[in-house]
């Protein structure tokens, strides 16, 4: 007897995860050789607070994917596993990276490259995942239910795909590395984002 999956459960298992993501930040947080508890490290504290947002960003995307699909399979668990473990692991280059920008910690032109590279990867792996969430539960479900919101999401993050792919290139190849282009090419999913939406509107006349 083939029994149907608990949505619940897994949201559960989901939040836990990002909970204990969000620890780590916490506890990674170096402390002042002092020891002085009125000693603020103003750097470290911007690139945690960016972190911890970019995380509370990130649960927003997987809960908001929850809501408008009541579909889950063995192919959305497995790729919600993914996604997870992509995600305990991707704040701490975030948090590095931010932490270059500051100054905080020093890099070299090398280092600042591979940490783009496994930054942009960790952005490819985590919206990949989503696509294919969204497109999984899109296919399995149009025949009774055609939810538009689906197909839309996973074309919309097939374009933060395309640009962390992009970026992955510029950060192994070092262009433009000085002036953190491989950051700067995430600008476009603003404009990209917003034509696939328009475009998306007009083919199946959304108002």
């Amino acid at each position: 007897m083939k029994y149907l999956h608990n949505i619940s459960r897994i949201e559960a298992f989901s939040d836990a995860v990002f909970a204990f993501a969000a620890t780590l930040l916490v506890v990674s947080v170096g402390m002042e050789e002092s020891n002085s508890v009125i000693k603020i490290d103003w750097l470290a504290f911007i690139g945690f607070g960016v972190s911890f947002f970019v995380l509370v960003a990130l649960w927003w995307l997987h809960y908001n994917f929850f809501r408008r699909t009541q579909y889950v399979d063995g192919a959305i668990i497995a790729l919600n596993a993914i996604l997870l473990f992509v995600v305990l692991y991707y704040v701490f280059p975030l948090k590095s990276l931010i932490n270059s920008m500051t100054g905080l910690q020093r890099l070299s032109i090398k280092e600042i490259s591979s940490l783009f590279q496994l930054y942009s990867l960790g952005f490819f792996l985590i919206f990949l995942c989503l696509s294919l969430m969204y497109y999984v539960s899109f296919v399995k479900t149009k025949k009774t239910d055609f939810n538009t919101d689906l197909l839309f999401y996973a074309r919309h993050f097939t374009i933060y795909i395309f640009v962390s792919f992009v970026s992955i290139i510029l950060a192994k190849t070092q262009l433009g590395i000085k002036w953190a282009l491989p950051g700067m090419i995430y600008m476009l999913l603003g404009p990209l984002c917003y034509f696939h939406g328009a475009w998306f509107n007009k083919n199946y006349n959304i108002n």
